[in-house]
């Protein structure tokens, strides 16, 4: 039996669907790939997919060499992979999300075998991809919408580093009332530690509580905020950290003996989104090198 393979066609459908499938990893990871790592992940393991049809030898062999080159190639350049565990996480992402779209294409297949032919050709099998991956993405992929969920978290700031132990809780709602960003807390102890009396980024952080109608809590910004959870890294730059003066509650419902950190669940979905509009009286530049205390006063005064 006589195959004909068109090289342009192969590599395009095995682009396209994996960039379908990364970008539905991506979306499960709160989106920490960039696109063109995703377009060069995607490029390399359809590259991969083709050179099984190159050269001698057992077919069989060269497939399964090169489909897990392939998929670990692009799960390594996509998302940039330090450590095993965390590739661990990602491949069974991807095999959920190739099991998914996979078993609902041939669902739709089999559905319609009048139109079998059509549907299983290079454009019928992007456009049933396509169809899928942007029913699949609509699935709410923020896991710390709701509830809580503890994390190792490592603060940064002016060559020091302080690793805590953190508590992504929906409960905390706070935002910085300039520019909208969330706000994230820590116990006087882990203040002092990392800032040392210092005053850059000052703000005052307006808070409701249970048993206190209202209060200010001081703020400041932090460099670089990194959060480790489940088996994810993320990396935040210029997050605003209030200052309690009483120990950070929370670590008795998680199940950890000691909280030294609040996250702020909404950090996360800036991350994705790109923020919040920034208001009109915020600086271009809201970085720890800007003094920003006395703008915070003078705007909260007008106010």
């Amino acid at each position: 039996m006589h195959y004909e393979l068109y090289i342009d066609s192969l590599f395009l459908l095995n682009f396209m669907m994996n960039l379908f499938l990364c970008l539905l990893v991506d979306r499960s990871t709160l989106r920490i790939a960039s696109l063109w790592r995703l377009a060069a992940g995607a490029a390399v393991g359809a590259a991969c997919a083709l050179l099984p049809f190159l050269g001698g030898g057992r077919a069989a062999l060269k497939l399964a060499v090169w489909t897990a080159v392939g998929t670990a190639g692009m799960l390594c350049i996509t998302f940039r992979v330090r450590s095993l565990r965390m590739f661990l996480k990602l491949l069974e992402r991807l095999l959920m999300c190739s099991l998914g779209m996979g078993g609902a294409m041939l669902f739709l297949i089999r559905l319609f075998p009048r139109i079998r032919e059509g549907l299983a050709s290079v454009p019928g099998i992007l456009g049933m991809g396509g169809l899928f991956f942007l029913l699949f993405a609509r699935l709410r992929d923020n896991p710390y919408a709701d509830g809580q969920s503890l994390c190792r978290a490592v603060l940064r700031r002016k060559g020091r580093k302080l690793a805590v132990t953190a508590l992504i809780d929906s409960g905390n709602s706070l935002f910085e009332p300039i520019s909208g960003k969330p706000v994230c807390v820590v116990g006087r102890t882990v203040f002092e530690a990392l800032w040392e009396g210092a005053q850059e980024g000052f703000r005052a952080v307006p808070y409701h509580s249970i048993g206190k109608s209202r209060g200010i809590l001081p703020a400041y910004l932090l460099a670089e905020l990194w959060v480790e959870t489940g088996g994810m890294e993320y990396r935040f730059a210029d997050v605003y950290v209030a200052v309690s003066d009483e120990e950070v509650s929370g670590a008795a419902s998680a199940g950890a003996e000691s909280v030294n950190m609040i996250i702020n669940p909404r950090l996360f979905t800036e991350r994705k989104r790109g923020g919040r509009a920034k208001r009109q009286n915020e600086r271009r530049y809201d970085t720890e090198s800007h003094d920003t205390g006395k703008d915070a006063i003078q705007d909260d005064s007008q106010g």
